[in-house]
């Protein structure tokens, strides 16, 4: 899998990413940095403890991070988790939870493949 394969896997936009950031070996290094990421783990945690301050840090976070790398589908399900959390504590970031955790695993699987075969190359 390359670079533009990864992103179709995800549903995010290739174009848009290289044309703003222009180099692929400057996105793909930075694609390959989210794996580290530990916001998706606070995000679950600080739901979980109904925790509106830390669970909004973490999706403010996972959303940004996603604005910049063009992970359009992480990036529109971790927006509007934000805007839920935006004021403190809302129950019904329960509910969106599944739909950003879908997001997620979707997004870590592509870049997991891209990873695994780049260094098979």
């Amino acid at each position: 899998m390359n670079l533009k394969e990864c992103y179709a896997a995800m549903d995010s936009n290739y174009d848009e990413v290289i044309g703003r950031l222009r180099s692929e070996k400057i996105v793909k290094k930075f694609v390959l940095k989210f794996l580290d990421d530990t916001s998706f783990d606070l995000l679950c945690t600080s739901i979980k403890e109904e925790n509106g301050e830390e669970a909004f840090r973490a999706a403010h976070t996972i959303k940004g991070v996603c604005q910049n790398l063009g992970f359009s589908g992480l990036y529109e399900s971790s927006n509007e988790m934000a805007e839920l959390l935006r004021s403190g504590w809302n129950p019904e970031a329960v509910n969106m939870l599944p739909q950003v955790e879908a997001d997620y695993n979707k997004t870590v699987v592509a870049i997991e493949t891209l990873k695994s075969e780049s260094e098979d190359a």
